[in-house]
């Protein structure tokens, strides 16, 4: 089975690919595909030369260069290994060569975009070794770990380069914004060097004026001591979304890390501690208070009570301490309890001000940060964490960058679409 270039002319060329008739239809299946890769290689290879020249002298930022004639390159693309003879240039003076072929077609390294893009969003979703085995199997394109690897390495260093720079649309809204909220949460990757260290996501969530969520931008950051990288890339996130909404609520989710409220407390209208957070610390008071056998019924009964007031009531989380609080002062108990209890007037006391969702389900806003906490499992955990994972800290920040733009809506194919347009060189 062969394919050729049986026709040109000034706007298309046609490719030809001939099939034998089998009755095995996998086999068919299987034929078909590895014929339409051949063909994808001869048109891949017929469209990487449009940007090459005729060898003609060319000037690149103020500098004359010449060519030293075409050399051959190979070029990795979705269908196989495209060889392409290509002018490279140079200046009078020697020192680094250009290639107009590579530059115009934005290869990456010497992928393809195409190829780079489907590398890089497997390697989003899965190691190098299981990327590998599904271009093999499903693509009929075997390729090596390390070429994964490099052009994954590759994706994510432009889109770090380019972060700032590139801004991205968000998607059209389907009902009006009626509040935004801004989480951040940590969770913990096994680090190469240092061991289990804390790796940070942020959301940032647009709800509707029933409160329902409509559209979540995630970023991420692998661990870092300060945090400085990860607040700096939320924080421009952050206002960029203001700047297009800025008469709309927002509202700063976290737990009751001092760090979290420290960089919600500029950006956030309205500060508000996760409810699931509070209420674990209401069921762990209820089991101090209500320990004896025979009190479950009470302890499930004032629990349920407490968590409503607590959501719907003006005054609740002062009504509740105080309750907590005579509760501690008023009964015996041990001490494991004494301490459980003291630990559940701590947290009311030091985040009462932040306690006011009866205003947040008045208004149909945000009063949980479980997007946050769920973004922490699937863009960290569910990728980064499988078996005895050990990362480096450019490998962690790859997986990162690439994991957030995937999973933002639209902002993968953004990502990729500015890259057709502007390269990574020419870039603004």
């Amino acid at each position: 089975m062969e394919a050729m270039i049986i026709s040109r002319n000034r706007d298309t060329f046609k490719v030809q690919v001939e099939f034998a008739y089998t009755h095995d239809m996998l086999a068919a299946e299987e034929a078909i595909q590895t014929g339409l890769n051949k063909a994808g290689v001869l048109a891949t290879q017929e469209m990487l030369e449009l940007h090459d020249t005729d060898g003609s002298p060319i000037t690149v930022a103020g500098t004359k260069l010449t060519t030293k004639g075409q050399e051959s390159k190979e070029f990795q693309s979705p269908y196989g290994s495209v060889v392409v003879e290509r002018h490279v240039y140079q200046s009078a003076k020697g020192g680094r060569t250009y290639a107009p072929l590579d530059v115009g077609s934005k290869v990456i390294g010497t992928s393809t975009p195409k190829f780079a893009k489907m590398i890089s969003s497997k390697y989003a979703c899965d190691g190098a070794p299981g990327v590998q085995r599904d271009l093999a199997e499903n693509h009929n394109r075997p390729v090596a770990l390390s070429f994964i690897k490099n052009t994954s390495d590759a994706v994510g260093a432009i889109a770090l380069a380019k972060e700032e720079g590139w801004s991205f649309e968000l998607p059209e809204m389907p009902k009006s914004v009626g509040a935004i909220s801004i989480g951040l949460d940590g969770t913990c990757l096994n680090m190469m060097d240092d061991g289990w260290r804390e790796a940070m996501c942020g959301t940032i969530a647009f709800f509707d004026r029933k409160g329902e969520r409509m559209h979540t931008i995630y970023t991420a950051a692998s661990p870092e001591y300060g945090k400085e990288t990860f607040l700096h890339k939320l924080g421009n996130e952050v206002k960029k979304v203001t700047e297009l909404y800025p008469k709309i609520p927002v509202v700063g989710l976290a737990d009751g890390a001092t760090s979290n409220w420290s960089f919600l407390e500029e950006y956030a209208d309205i500060l508000t501690i996760d409810f699931w957070h509070l209420c674990e610390y209401l069921a762990k008071a209820a089991t101090a208070m209500f320990s004896k056998k025979g009190q479950i019924d009470e302890k499930e009964k004032w629990l349920e009570d407490a968590c409503h007031r607590m959501k719907h009531k003006m005054g609740g989380a002062s009504r509740i301490l105080n309750e907590l609080k005579q509760y501690f002062e008023n009964n015996a108990m041990t001490l494991s309890h004494r301490e459980t209890l003291q630990s559940a007037i701590t947290y009311l006391t030091n985040h009462r001000d932040k306690m006011q969702y009866y205003k947040n389900v008045d208004a149909n806003m945000p009063i949980g940060s479980g997007i946050t906490e769920a973004a922490c499992k699937t863009i960290v955990k569910q990728r980064m964490c499988k078996g005895a994972a050990r990362w480096k800290d450019q490998g962690a920040t790859v997986v990162l960058t690439l994991r957030s733009l995937h999973m933002t809506p639209a902002r993968w194919s953004q990502f990729w679409n500015k890259y057709s347009r502007y390269g990574f060189q020419q870039a603004a």
